[in-house]
């Protein structure tokens, strides 16, 4: 069979593998919540729908909705919101479902899925290192949780628990985006020091690795307008990614937020956006959001790191490919 392409959809949700990465995200999903509400963060339910959304993703597009004659846009993050609610709950999480329009051409990477879940997180008063070891703590407690409750089924599908040794202990290693720019100029790949880590560059990155690996410091343009810029390190900011070994690519995105209006509406035009369509954004902005810092973690790409398997696509029980029709 083709890693690359779904099958008709009755035969893939009759495949035993399915079966069994259902089974393995069902404990995540368990894991991740019994860990997030013990360090004191509530679950909110995330909106599906909104005037703006995230416009932070790299080449992907968020899909119109007509609500009730105004224009709206189906969530491809809820990071806005994630800020609005920090008054009321300054530690929170969703399990988001995110909607991203991916060019065509990355349905054969194998990482992109049209439809897909977060598990959203924000704090108040947060930095980033603050965001970083509850993501490396969260990441550990559910990969030590499926090892001790399931660990037939990733044997089965051909994982070992040696592969997740160094992560069980909590080491995790962190470089800037910087030195893996050098990192990757010195092995051959043309990474834009400017811009996000690619894909390719990122795979050689995850596969060289024992463990996962923070990437800090990506430069300010690369970014969406919410990122806080340094202000010890005007060009860089205080954001991060969180890597997984083995080849298996970006599981985390995160950041320290900008919360001053001024500065928001700034990096607003400086990213080509227009203020206007953020009016209520904007205007919790005017009246104060908190400070925080947060990340969200691909659901389906850390079932897919859990389990071994190819592709988004087989740990979804819904897959839709970008570029894809299906059901």
């Amino acid at each position: 069979m083709d890693p690359h392409t779904p099958p008709p959809l009755g035969e893939h949700l009759r495949s035993p593998r399915l079966r069994s990465a259902m089974l393995v995200q069902q404990e995540v999903l368990d894991a991740a919540r019994r860990f997030l509400r013990g360090a004191g963060f509530v679950e909110l339910l995330p909106p599906l729908v909104g005037p703006v959304t995230d416009p932070g993703g790299r080449g992907a597009k968020a899909l119109d909705v007509d609500y009730y004659g105004q224009p709206y846009k189906l969530m491809t993050s809820a990071i806005l919101y994630k800020q609005a609610s920090l008054r009321g709950f300054p530690r929170l999480f969703y399990i988001a479902p995110n909607v991203r329009v991916e060019p065509p051409e990355t349905a054969g990477t194998g990482r992109h899925l049209v439809e897909f879940h977060q598990i959203d997180v924000e704090m108040a008063g947060g930095t980033r290192q603050d965001a970083q070891e509850v993501a490396a703590g969260l990441l550990t407690h559910v990969v030590d949780h499926v090892w001790t409750a399931v660990p037939h089924l990733l044997r089965e599908l051909g994982r070992e628990e040696l592969d997740f040794a160094e992560l069980r202990q909590g080491k995790f290693d962190a470089l800037t985006h910087a030195e893996a720019v050098a990192r990757l100029t010195g092995h051959g790949h043309p990474q834009s020091p400017d811009a996000e880590i690619d894909w390719a560059g990122e795979k050689l990155l995850s596969l060289e690795a024992d463990r996962p690996f923070f990437v800090n410091d990506y430069p300010k343009g690369s970014r969406g307008f919410y990122d806080r810029e340094d202000p010890g390190n005007p060009g860089v900011l205080r954001n991060f990614d969180l890597i997984a070994h083995g080849g298996y690519g970006e599981l985390v995105s995160g950041s320290e937020r900008e919360n001053r209006y001024a500065a928001i509406v700034t990096r607003m035009r400086e990213s080509g956006e227009n203020p206007a369509k953020y009016a209520w954004y904007l205007e919790l902005a005017r009246e104060g959001i908190e400070p925080s810092a947060g990340f969200g973690m691909g659901l389906q790409r850390l079932v897919r790191f859990l389990t071994g398997l190819d592709a988004l696509w087989q740990v979804s029980a819904y897959p839709k490919l970008p570029g894809v029709i299906a059901p």
